[in-house]
C-alpha cells in the first residue's frame, strides 16, 4: 500500500533530511520521477564523482535551464554542493538534496548553497499518513519508520537497521574514533528515552568520558536518530530543572537499541508513548508549522507537577501532559494547571491531558482531558491553539 506523506514538495531548491528508513528516496522518486537522479549510494557513481567531482558539471551542462536535479545522500560528497550552487546561479537549475545527516556537511565547512535552498525534514509515519492501518500498540512496539513498517517491523529488520547505522553512518563516515564505545553508548542512551539528560551518569554507565558522551549525543542528534527538548526557563516562582530531555525519533529503534523486541511491558509503555507523541508533534511542526518553539517544564520539588510539552505560537502557549493510561486520574492535570497558574504571560496557557481512555472530560481547573484520537484530530486540523 502506497502511503500519502504529509510533506509538500517545495518549488525551489531544498535539502531533505531524515533518519535512514524514513522514506526519503521513495518520496523523491514519487514527486520528481522525471528529474535527473543521482544516487550516491550507487558505489560506481560515488567513486567516479569522488575521483573527479567535475564530472557532475558535464552532466548538468547538458540539462535545459530550469531542470530539476535530485542528489540522494549528499553528505557522502559535500563538495558537490559547490557545483549545485554554481548551476543554480548560471542555469536556474533546482536541486533536491537528501541526506541522513547534516554533520559531515557542517564539519567540512561546506557551502550550504548560501541560503538558496530551504531545509525540509521527513519523519517516521504519523497516524494521518497511516490511515486505517494505524495501530498504536504496533507503533510503540516496532516503531513507524517507513522501512520497518513496510517490512512488518520484525526483529531482523530492526537489528539490521542498527547494524547498518553503525557501519554506514558511524564507521564509514568516521564520525567517532571509538566505535565500540559508541556501540556501548547506544543502549544506555535508549534507557534515557523520554528522560532528563544527566551527562555524567550517562558517561559512567557507558564507560566513556563526559566530554565523549556530549559528542556522542551530538552525533545521535545530527544523524537524526534522536532530538533534545530544552527545559523551560521562564523564571516562575519555583526552581526548575535546566537539563534537556532526550527523545529517540522512533520507539522501535529505542527498544531495539536495548535488545527489546517482544511485547511491551508496563514499565516501558509510558516513556514510549510520550516519546512517540513528541515525534508526532515535531513532525507537524515541520510539515504544517503547528508551533514555533517548544519546551518541557519540571519543577524540582515535585515530579508529579511536570509538563511534558509546552508548545508556543505567537503569544499563545499550550501545556500538554501525555499519559499512557486508559483511566484518567485527577493528578494528571496537576502539572499543566500548576504551570498555567504560575505563568505570567498575556494569555493563560491552554492545558491538555492526552490519555488512552475513551471519554473526553474537563477538569474544574479548565484542563481538557482528551482521548488520543481526539487530540490527534486537533493536531491534524491545526486547532490546538484555538
Amino acid at each position: 500500500m502506497e502511503l500519502q506523506r504529509l510533506l509538500v514538495p517545495p518549488e525551489g531548491s531544498f535539502f531533505l533530511f531524515g533518519a535512514r528508513g524514513t522514506g526519503k528516496s521513495t518520496w523523491l522518486r514519487r514527486h520528481y520521477g522525471d528529474a535527473t537522479y543521482l544516487d550516491l549510494l550507487d558505489e560506481k557513481l560515488f567513486h567516479s564523482l569522488l575521483v573527479d567531482p567535475g564530472l557532475l558539471a558535464g552532466r548538468l551542462e547538458a540539462l535545459p535551464p530550469g531542470s530539476r536535479v535530485v542528489i540522494d545522500e549528499i553528505q557522502r560528497l559535500p563538495s558537490l554542493l559547490n557545483e549545485a550552487h554554481r548551476f543554480i546561479e548560471s542555469r536556474r537549475l533546482t536541486f533536491a538534496l537528501s541526506g541522513s545527516s547534516a554533520r559531515k556537511l557542517r564539519a567540512a565547512g561546506t557551502n550550504l548553497l548560501a541560503g538558496r535552498a530551504i531545509r525540509k525534514a521527513l519523519y517516521p509515519l504519523v497516524p494521518e499518513e497511516m490511515g486505517n492501518a494505524f495501530d498504536l500498540e504496533r507503533v510503540l512496539t516496532h516503531g513507524s519508520l517507513a522501512l520497518v513498517w513496510d517490512r512488518g517491523g520484525d526483529r531482523e529488520v530492526l537489528e539490521a537497521y542498527l547494524q547498518t547505522y553503525l557501519r554506514e553512518e558511524i564507521q564509514a563516515e568516521a564520525l567517532v574514533r571509538n566505535l565500540p564505545g559508541f556501540a556501548r553508548f547506544l543502549p544506555v542512551a535508549a534507557l534515557l528515552h523520554g528522560q532528563v539528560l544527566n551527562a555524567a551518569g550517562l558517561a559512567r554507565d557507558a564507560g566513556v568520558s563526559r566530554s565523549t558522551v556530549l559528542g556522542y549525543l551530538d552525533i545521535l542528534e545530527d544523524t537524526l536518530l534522536a532530538f533534545r527538548l530544552p527545559a523551560y526557563e521562564g523564571k516562575l516562582r519555583v526552581k526548575e530543572r535546566r537539563h534537556p530531555k532526550l527523545y529517540w525519533i522512533d520507539p522501535g529503534l529505542a527498544r531495539a537499541a536495548r535488545r527489546r523486541f517482544g511485547a511491551l511491558v508496563d514499565e516501558e509503555r509510558g516513556a514510549l508513548f510520550e516519546g512517540w507523541l513528541a515525534m508526532v508533534l515535531q513532525a507537524y511542526r515541520a510539515y504544517r508549522h503547528l508551533f514555533e518553539d517548544w519546551n518541557y517544564w519540571a519543577p524540582t520539588q515535585s515530579a508529579a507537577l511536570e509538563v511534558d510539552f509546552l508548545l508556543w505560537r505567537d503569544d499563545a502557549c499550550v501545556a500538554i501532559e501525555a499519559k499512557a493510561s486508559t483511566r484518567y486520574r485527577p493528578e494528571f492535570a496537576g502539572g499543566p494547571e500548576t504551570f498555567a497558574a504560575s505563568y505570567g504571560g498575556k494569555q493563560r496557557p491552554k492545558t491538555i491531558v492526552v490519555y488512552l481512555g475513551s471519554h473526553r472530560l474537563q477538569t474544574p481547573g479548565g484542563t481538557q482531558v482528551l482521548p488520543l484520537r481526539d487530540f490527534l484530530d486537533l493536531v491534524e486540523r491545526d486547532r490546538l491553539f484555538t
